[in-house]
């Protein structure tokens, strides 16, 4: 694919742990479904005539000739593995994911055709109230990883899927007159799916868009009821917004509430999350009715904003708290019962035991590379086993401290207390 993921591993852990933590504050369960997917999944869910189902899915015939599709995203992936295993039968669900999407598309900043992406989805739930407990959700991520201040919620009301229908062929009809004025690409939308020209960043579209018909004019009572709801319900909640009547998402399934939270430090590329309802694709996919709604978090384009803003906390890059670092030959069963018994005694401990030998400066760069807290000096005493070990801190933390080894993991767990 010749794309070169950034080297974010620390990174990356850190915004795991801290999404799986608070989605499971929420209430929201891991699910785990396949990187393939039969392509006419993708088809009925996204939209045959969406950019990602006509251009940029990596797809291909197997051997026994099926027709395969690696994700290019996870709500159709999850509503499928959650009807399969029946986690939706007339029951309320709150889910989340994570891992590897592809899409064949020019790699952008922060999107790669291998990317990453956080994903939260709840079942059984019609009303509003669940659009502002998942955004609620989103606003605790931010807010946890400093985020807060940098980003901005746009929303849309997109009505339903008849709202749709109706405003597409008024658009439609809008957008033919000026089809001169369109890029190649939105004069193929008119015809097909008039609503994508919409969001169209490209200077000539969005001149002819400013003119087009409003979407309001278009959407049911009930569309408009709900979505002014959710607006009610994000201000007592103190969730600030803005509304973009050009947002429409580039997936089919969605109706009522669209959104995506942006931010302008990552020049044209500023969408982080992206989500909204789509109460019909359940049935879609041969469920019964159900309501439901989530969002989509991009994880490299995330770190790149923790980056570009220099939010990265120290505790996100990777500390071993003891690296045992070994002098000469015939110590290494002794440093590895070392290592075994630290890590039975303390789980929480991240030990290192330098593996292939090497010079003493070398053994300690390497600690050093892993930001060791303390390094434990193993060397075989004259005629016998070690029977002493060096205890150090690379930052000086404190006096170099020698122990009898039957001491000494509790030496270490004296210093590399808080109190110590």
């Amino acid at each position: 694919m010749n794309d070169i993921l950034p080297d974010s591993t620390a990174v990356w852990q850190h915004l795991e742990d801290t999404f799986r933590e608070i989605a499971g504050a929420y209430g929201y369960r891991e699910i785990r479904f396949p990187l393939l997917e039969q392509t006419q999944l993708f088809k009925r869910s996204i939209g045959e005539v969406t950019d990602i189902v006509e251009k940029e899915m990596y797809s291909f015939e197997d051997s026994g000739g099926d027709h395969i599709s690696l994700r290019p995203e996870g709500t159709a992936g999850c509503v499928r593995a959650a009807e399969q295993h029946g986690l939706l039968y007339n029951r309320q669900q709150r889910l989340w994911y994570q891992g590897p999407m592809f899409r064949r598309e020019r790699p952008q900043k922060g999107r790669y055709r291998q990317f990453h992406q956080f994903g939260l989805e709840a079942f059984g739930m019609a009303g509003p109230d669940i659009d502002v407990e998942i955004i609620e959700l989103s606003v605790a991520f931010w807010r946890r990883l400093g985020l807060a201040d940098c980003l901005t919620l746009e929303l849309n009301n997109i009505g339903s899927a008849e709202d749709r229908r109706r405003y597409g062929a008024i658009l439609g009809e809008y957008l033919a007159g000026r089809a001169e004025e369109l890029d190649p690409s939105a004069r193929n939308r008119i015809e097909t799916n008039p609503l994508r020209v919409l969001d169209s960043k490209h200077p000539g579209n969005r001149a002819v868009v400013e003119g087009a018909p409003a979407m309001a004019d278009c959407l049911s009572p009930e569309s408009v009821e709900h979505f002014e709801a959710l607006k009610d319900l994000l201000a007592a909640a103190g969730i600030g917004f803005t509304e973009n009547g050009s947002l429409v998402r580039g997936l089919d399934y969605y109706n009522y509430c669209v959104y995506e939270w942006t931010t302008d430090a990552l020049g044209a590329q500023g969408a982080v999350c992206g989500g909204g309802r789509y109460d019909g694709l359940v049935a879609q996919l041969g469920g019964r009715p159900t309501p439901a709604a989530g969002f989509a978090i991009g994880v490299e384009r995330l770190a790149l904003l923790l980056e570009t803003l220099e939010k990265i906390p120290a505790d996100a890059q990777f500390r071993a708290d003891i690296c045992i670092v070994v002098i000469g030959d015939g110590v290494t069963a002794e440093s590895q019962a070392l290592a075994r018994r630290l890590r039975e005694r303390y789980p929480d401990l991240r030990v290192v035991c330098q593996c292939g030998g090497g010079k003493y400066s070398q053994q300690v760069k390497r600690a050093f590379e892993l930001n060791a807290r303390l390094v434990a000096v193993m060397e075989r005493a004259e005629g016998g086993s070690p029977q002493q070990v060096k205890l150090r801190s690379l930052d000086d933390g404190f006096e170099p401290v020698t122990v009898p080894l039957e001491r000494c993991e509790e030496e270490v767990e004296r210093l590399l207390s808080p109190d110590s």
